[in-house]
């Protein structure tokens, strides 16, 4: 009886910590099951873009809310959807209140999956770290602001696995922030002025679309496709500029090494 009270209880505990986690991931499987996400691509940014824009002009602080806080569902989810979102702020929002307003969602959505990995993952990690982790973990804490703002900076890792690895790590959560924060917005603002001049770009790809229409005749719409790839916008500029700024960040943890070397 006592076995069975303490197994309960051990279940039960186990639930306790994880249900943030638990829900983080249930909300997941909806999103996908349903196919919302789906909506998040700039074609369907495109042929919504009038009703989109009518909407905000009628309800411009309710549209601005509404877009930070479905930009931090999008990376609380980990959804396929964020390089969209930033384009979609400077699109309907100027390239200045919709990139800082993507910066703050980001950083809400991202602060969201720290906080359950470090409560839940984290502290199971912590107690079952052999030596080699809790070193690497001591290591990582040490220039942690460094080399999260280098994550950050430079895209070589997906969003959500620099969003979920410092919980696992126990970085501190102004640190996190801070680095999010930071971080992203020289991306984020880069995108948001590429969406800023999506109009033209929307128009140009519409008049390809419509020509190739026309030439193809019937059966056309299945040899013909109307797609935008925000991936187009990752130019090598771009990406150059952002692991410029994030060798920058590294500058104090080599000084660092350098200094500790006899």
């Amino acid at each position: 009886m006592n076995t069975a009270r303490q197994t309960a209880g051990g279940v039960t505990g186990w639930l306790k910590r994880l249900w943030p986690l638990i829900a983080l991931i249930g909300a997941m499987v909806v999103v996908f099951a349903m196919g919302w996400h789906r909506y998040f691509t700039v074609t369907a940014l495109a042929e919504n873009r009038e009703a989109l824009r009518d909407f905000i002009d009628a309800h411009r602080l309710l549209s601005l809310a509404t877009f930070v806080a479905l930009y931090a569902a999008v990376v609380a989810l980990s959804l396929p959807g964020g390089a969209v979102m930033t384009i979609a702020g400077g699109f309907l929002f100027g390239w200045l209140l919709g990139g800082a307003a993507s910066v703050v969602g980001a950083t809400i959505g991202a602060t969201i999956v720290f906080l359950i990995a470090k409560s839940t993952l984290g502290r199971l990690l912590a107690q079952r770290a052999g030596p080699f982790l809790s070193r690497f973990r001591q290591g990582f804490q040490e220039d942690a602001f460094s080399y999260l703002l280098f994550l950050r900076l430079v895209p070589i890792f997906p969003f959500w696995l620099v969003n979920l690895a410092p919980g696992l790590l126990n970085v501190t959560f102004a640190t996190y922030v801070a680095t999010t924060f930071l971080g992203i917005i020289p991306g984020t603002f880069a995108f948001a002025l590429a969406g800023n001049g999506l109009d033209s770009v929307i128009e140009a790809q519409r008049a390809m679309y419509e020509s190739c229409l026309a030439k193809s005749g019937t059966g056309g719409q299945e040899s013909c496709s109307y797609s935008l790839d925000p991936g187009m916008l990752l130019t090598p500029e771009l990406i150059a500029g952002c692991v410029a700024l994030g060798l920058v960040a590294l500058i104090p943890v080599v000084l660092k090494r350098i200094r500790r070397a006899p």
